[in-house]
Formats: C-alpha cells, structure tokens, sequence
C-alpha cells in the first residue's frame, strides 16, 4: 500500500475511533437531557468540520490528476478493498439511510429478500461480464458494446445510461434537501445547492482517486453512525432491547421471508430474489457509476473480489437500517402519517431526540452518504460524456485539453442534477422507492443488449437495437399503465430485449462476427 493510501486509512481509522468513543460516553446522558428540538453549537461544528474536512482531504488528489486514465480511472493502482467501499458507498445514497428505516418503520424487514438478489448479481457479473472488461484496456462500460456491435450501440447505450443516470441521481440529490432543511432549517433549494457545491468541489480536482478514497471515510462515518443510532435507541426506548423485541413480534416487524406465490407484490421471496440478482447485474454489470470502480482494479482477480466483498457488507448495511426502523417503531408507536412521510421519521428523531454531539455526528453520517453517491455520479456522467461522445469524434484532442473538457463536463452535470432535483420538490413520496423505479425502466434493456453481446455471436447491431427499444417500450408501458410491480421490471426488459433481439437478428441483412 502506498504511502497515500495509508494515510487514507490511518485518517479514516482515527476519525472513527475518536467518534465513536466521543459517543459511548455521551450516550449515557439521560433521556431528560435530550435536546427536544434542533441542533446546537455543537452539532453545527461537528457538521461543518465534517464537511469542510472531506473536501480538503478530496482536494489532496488534485496533484495526480494529469492524464484520462488518472482522472477517470485513478491510474489503476487502487486496492481491491478501497473499492468494495467505494461500491458500497456508491449505491448508498441519502435515500437509503434515511428511507430503508422508513420502509421498515411502514412494513417489516422483506426488503432483505431483493438484498439477497444483489448477491446473485454480483456471482453473474464476476462470470460474464469482467472477464470480458478486462481483456482490453476499456475506460467505460460501454467501449465493450462498440467492439462488439459497433459505435452506433456504444452512443446509445451510453445515453440510455447518462439520462437514467441523471434522473435517478435527481431523486437522490433531492433526498439531501430532506436532512439538511430538518437539521439546519435551510430552505429545499438551498440545501440542495451547499451539498452540491461540496461535493463538486473535490470531484472536479481529484477525480476518481478523490471519490474512492473519499468513499473510504464517508463509509466507515454513515456506517459507524447508524450503529451509533442504533444503540442510542436502544438506550432510549423503556424496557430496551426486549422490549424492542416484544413490540415488533406483536407486529410482525422481524418477517424476513414471504413466500407467497403471487405476480403483484412486489417484497415476496421470488420477486426479490429475481429483482435483486436482475437489478445488480445491470446497474453494477452495465452502468458506468459502477463499472468505472471496477475497471480501476489492478487486475481481474482484485475487481472480483472488490464486488463480492462489496455485497456482503450491502447485506449488512441493509439490514441494519431495516433494524433501525424497527427500533424505531417501538420507540414512536405512531402511525406513520404523524410524520408526513416515511422518509421523515429517521432524520427527525435524530435532530429532536439525541443528545448534542451525537445529533451532529449522525447527520455528518447521512451528508457523508449523500456526498459520496453524488461524487460517484458526477465522476460516471463526465466519464462517459468524454469517452463514450466527445473523444471518438474529436480524437486529436491535446490531453491539457481533454481535462479541462473533463472537468467542464463534471461542472455541467452537477447543474443539472441541481436543477433535476428541485424538480422532484413536492412530487416524490417514498424516495428509495422511486430511485429504484426510475433506473429500472432502463436497466433491463440495457443488461438486455450486454448479455446479447457476451453470450451470442448472431445478434447483428439492428436487431440488438431493435430489441433494447423494444424493452425500453415495455417497461415504460409496465411503468406507466400497469400494476405490475416494479420489482419485475428488469427482470421482463432483459428478457423482452434479449429474445426479440435474437429473434430479429436472423431478418438482419448481415450478422455481426465482432468479439468483445
């Protein structure tokens, strides 16, 4: 490990440590010294050396930035456990922490199911997909699709992912609004822009490295936090644990499994572990928020073992939010329109029920997930902007030239996932619900046209295009004007994609021999 690296981690260690010690002592304070409402001093500093720390460590990389491959990459030298964080961190957003205890709060714990899926998906992707990644010296996903189909797919491929990117991304930025406006009673709009504007700022110095090695520490914060909340509640609820217990078995909080043989709900065992393997192949096997952490492994054996390694720490996570929001319904017993929406409860048990000290740290611990999912996206979108549409046509670009268009590229995006997330002000409900709705509208058709290109040597470009439009058309129509639920909707667009772009294939007038 380079001298860097340990320094990375010896910050991350030390910062933990320091918080959660800080914390076992304040998490003794009785219950009737418990702020009853906002943050103090405290909380705010807490808050503010968190954000302004992250951004200064970020901009430490700005001086290894000299090349593509550099920025977009991190020089391929990042180690296989830095990046099974960042791909935590990555697929963890503000709407995660804040709405899976919510989901839970609401239900019971058969979320799990589709998290089960996600290991799934990472055993296919490991088999089909990054072998063929690494066979050549590819920057984005979609380099694999041109040298199979051609460079027409390759465009499309890559704009299905910027606009589904984009609008998902739009979700989860708005989802920040809903912590900062609680915590620090900033107004949506400018709460959405403070954490913008952060996060753009090392983004657009350090690059990938800046996000990986920033993923690192904003990891162990929002996971350290949460188990920081947990036992909080603990602490807080009369009767502790068992009664926790007691509470959610009368309810049927701790149900895991459902095994009910039915198409239209969409948390049973079958739809999860469908939805989930499907979901994970194609947004962690196609889309470039993923693929590019993958691709800057030093080799295939350490980017295999980044994405498995990655899922059992998800499961965790998952399942230790889901908890939360048990605890959490023991705690209130309130139904859940008392706080407005499910999304609501978490943060605001954390600004009007914990300590000082703790409050700040654990909101430090959601901003850290918003910073590090948006970070992540802003790095993809430039990524594939540059790569997958500007260079192939301009080529002869000067390297100086191709960053300073890079990091132009990061600045344009982020103005629009700002304006895409003042957007969804007033029109989304349950927020991780609707992220997953968004990006798997696309997801199918595009994992659809992957799997055509690794497991078959007739699909000709038409028909693969023919049948990603197709799928695209079916999961629009499925979104639009069914019930179905949205738990199938990968699933049905791979199929729909892969068979009738097959099929179409043989009415092509030439078939494709290209290899990936």
């Amino acid at each position: 490990m380079s001298q860097r690296h340990r320094k990375g981690l010896c910050f991350t260690l030390d910062f933990l440590d320091s918080g959660l010690r800080y914390c076992q002592r304040t998490i003794q304070i009785p219950s009737t010294l418990v702020a009853s409402m906002g943050l103090d001093h405290l909380d705010l500093g807490i808050i503010a050396a968190y954000l302004v720390g992250i951004t200064l460590f970020g901009l430490r990389f700005r001086k290894s930035q000299r090349t593509l491959r550099d920025y977009f990459l991190a020089g391929r030298d990042i180690p296989w456990w830095a990046i099974a964080l960042s791909i935590v961190a990555a697929e963890t957003s503000t709407l995660t922490i804040i709405s899976i205890p919510g989901l839970a709060y609401d239900s019971n714990l058969t979320f799990l199911q589709i998290v089960m899926g996600y290991l799934i998906g990472r055993a296919i992707i490991s088999l089909a997909l990054l072998p063929h990644y690494f066979r050549k010296d590819l920057y984005t996903a979609y380099e694999l699709i041109e040298r199979r189909f051609g460079p027409g797919l390759r465009r499309l491929t890559s704009g299905l992912f910027l606009l589904t990117r984009a609008a998902a991304e739009g979700v989860r930025v708005y989802a920040i609004s809903i912590v900062v406006s609680i915590a620090l009673g900033t107004g949506a709009v400018a709460s959405i822009a403070i954490m913008t504007a952060m996060t753009l700022i090392y983004t657009f110095e350090g690059g990938l490295a800046a996000v990986i090695w920033t993923d690192v520490i904003q990891t162990f914060i929002y996971i350290g936090g949460t188990l920081i909340g947990a036992a909080a509640l603990v602490h807080y609820v009369p009767g502790g644990w068992t009664h926790i217990d007691q509470v959610a078995m009368a309810h049927d909080k701790w149900r895991v499994f459902d095994f009910t043989f039915t198409f239209w709900k969409p948390y049973t065992f079958w739809a999860g572990l469908i939805f989930g393997a499907s979901f994970v192949t194609a947004s962690h096997g196609t889309d470039q928020l993923i693929v590019q952490r993958l691709l800057a492994a030093r080799n295939l054996r350490q980017s295999i073992a980044a994405l498995l390694s990655s899922g059992l720490v998800i499961f965790f996570q998952f399942a230790l939010f889901l908890v939360v929001g048990v605890m959490l319904f023991a705690y209130y017993l309130l139904p859940t329109a008392h706080f407005g929406t499910p999304d609501r409860i978490y943060p605001q048990f954390i600004v009007t029920r914990m300590p000082h000290g703790i409050s700040g740290l654990l909101v430090a611990a959601i901003l850290a997930a918003a910073m590090s999912n948006l970070s992540a996206a802003l790095n993809a979108l430039s990524s594939s902007t540059m790569l997958d549409f500007y260079l192939p046509l301009r080529p002869e670009t000067s390297e100086a030239a191709r960053m300073r268009l890079s990091r132009l590229s990061t600045v344009l995006w982020a103005v629009v996932l700002f304006l895409l997330a003042i957007l969804c002000l007033h029109r989304v409900a349950r927020v991780v619900e609707v992220g997953l709705q968004i990006a798997s509208i696309c997801y199918g058709a595009l994992l659809g046209v992957f799997l055509l290109g690794v497991l078959t040597r007739r699909t000709t470009q038409m028909g693969a295009v023919a049948g990603m439009i197709l799928a695209l058309a079916a999961e629009i129509y499925l979104w639009k004007f069914t019930v179905v639920p949205w738990t199938w909707y990968v699933a049905i667009g791979t199929v729909v994609a892969g068979v009738t772009g097959y099929l179409l294939s043989w009415f092509s007038p030439a078939r494709s021999t290209a290899k990936a």
